[in-house]
Order: structure tokens, then sequence, then C-alpha cells
């Protein structure tokens, strides 16, 4: 079992079967360099105080959640009372809809979490619907709710496990017309087009995210190494890379030109493999 602690514990339920499960975040927050406010003059770090207008600092346990229903007025609620909301979803995740792996729209998955079994008495049953996604090729729909909200959720196999993804809900999801209005609807040049399109192809291979870098926070890393350096410190890391940076080619003027030197500077092997392709094509006929 992973060394993170679960964000999340309850079950799957399929109709009459549960499987008692945890979730696990799929990424990692500590990834990227983060930074603190300084006052500069002392060198110690900005703390912020919670204030109240004409009260000055308060405590922290005199702070209650509000909901603001009209401009300065407010709802308050105690922490007990937003505990004592019941929802099933708590402490189940129900399967209540199934649905091809692609008909989801990307814009609306948000985060995605490692589902696991509690023990090895859930783990039959986990294979099952696990291996059921699979050879149907279906999601699973459902709701959970953590962190203090309800999350639409698509269930679907990753590996020997499950991967949950959090959907966000369509009244999250900003309309695209506003935004694409204005755009003509007319067909781009067929000349253009065709050679837009060899560019495509010879730039397709299969997705590996480990050949994508994070050349940002290398450069900052680097940064902060040469500033600590400079006053004699411990490195952040020693395995930074400092970023490529393409070079300049001035301002495109002619479209049709800038494809042609792309696709030229695309050629090289593939091109050489496609020739040989169609050379031992010819003689196989």
């Amino acid at each position: 079992m992973p060394s993170a602690r679960p964000i999340w514990k309850g079950q799957i339920r399929l109709s009459l079967v549960a499987i008692p499960v945890e979730l696990y975040s799929a990424s990692k927050s500590g990834a990227r360099l983060s930074f603190r406010q300084i006052h500069e003059p002392s060198g110690k770090p900005v703390k912020y105080e919670k204030i109240v207008p004409g009260v000055g600092p308060i405590d922290s346990d005199e702070i209650l959640k509000g909901f603001e229903y009209e401009k300065n007025d407010f709802v308050l609620l105690e922490d007990e009372e937003i505990d004592a909301v019941k929802l099933e979803t708590r402490k189940t995740l129900e399967l209540v809809q199934f649905v091809g792996g692609c008909e989801i729209d990307p814009i609306y998955f948000d985060k995605s979490y490692y589902v696991v079994p509690q023990d090895e008495l859930a783990e039959d049953a986990f294979r099952v619907v696990r291996d059921a996604l699979r050879t149907t090729e279906k999601v699973g729909l459902g709701q959970i709710a953590m962190r203090g909200r309800e999350y639409i959720c698509a269930l679907k196999p990753c590996g020997t496990g499950l991967l949950l993804e959090t959907l966000h809900y369509e009244d999250e999801i900003r309309k695209s017309d506003p935004f694409f209005s204005g755009i003509s609807k007319s067909k781009a040049e067929k000349d253009l087009l065709d050679v837009a399109t060899q560019l495509i192809e010879r730039k397709t291979a299969p997705f590996e995210a480990g050949k994508f870098k994070d050349h940002y926070t290398q450069a900052l890393r680097a940064l902060v190494d040469r500033k600590l350096k400079s006053k004699g410190k411990r490195k952040v890391s020693t395995d930074t890379e400092e970023p490529t940076t393409a070079e300049s080619k001035g301002n495109v003027i002619d479209l049709m030109d800038a494809l042609k030197s792309s696709l030229e500077g695309t050629g090289g092997r593939k091109k050489a493999a496609s020739k040989s392709t169609k050379t031992t094509r010819k003689k196989a006929s």
C-alpha cells in the first residue's frame, strides 16, 4: 500500500455489490516551486491576521461559516450543522450509469484519483468491476462527496486498479459561443490544409508524458541555485537542466512559406523511412 494517506474511504456500489475502497490523489502538489512573501528589511516571512473591520484581530474559534444571501447579510452555519447534512455519497459511490469511454467531453474533467481495494477480501469484487469495465470499454458514472462538496465522477480501469476522475457540473462550464462567435465559419484553403496535414502526420507519435519537461520550474530552480551559490548555501537541486529556447525566426509573413519550411524541417528520417516503405512495397508487387 502507498505511504500517502487516503483522501476518502468508502465503498463503490454496483447494484447489490459493495466494494470497500480508498482514494489517493493521482497528482503531486510538491512538484513545483512555491514562494512565500518576505518582508525585505527584516528578512522574515509575512503573516496574515484574521481581522474584522471595526473590531480588529480575532481568534479562530470565533469564526463561523456564512452564506451571503444579500449584500452584507449572512446565514451563519455551525460546523456541526454542516456535518449533519446527510448524503449517501459521503461514504458510497454508486455506479448509476455507464457510457462509452470517449463520450465525455474532456472539458468536463477536473482531477484524477487512484482507487484501490481496502483489503484482500475486497479484491475479488474489485477485479470483477475493473475487468468488466475494461471488457465493455465503458466508464462508470456516479457521485461522491468529499472535501465539503459533492462531485460527479467517472470510474475506469487503470493498470491493475481503477482511476476516478471528478467532473465539472454542466453549469460550471462556460458556453463556447461568446468566445467563438466572431470566428469565421469558412473552411481553410485546400493547398494550405494539405501542407498542414502533412506536417501534423510527420509529427504524430505515441504520447509519452516523460518527454515533456517543465522548463519554467527548471529555470526558477536554476535561478534559486545561482542565488544560493552566491551566498555559499546548499543547492535546491542537482539535476537542474537549463531550458531549451527556440531561436527567433522573425515575423512570419507568408503562411504557405512558413508551413512548407516547417514541413522541410521535419522531413529527414521520416521522409527516408516513407521512401523506403514505398520502394519495398513496389518490389513486393
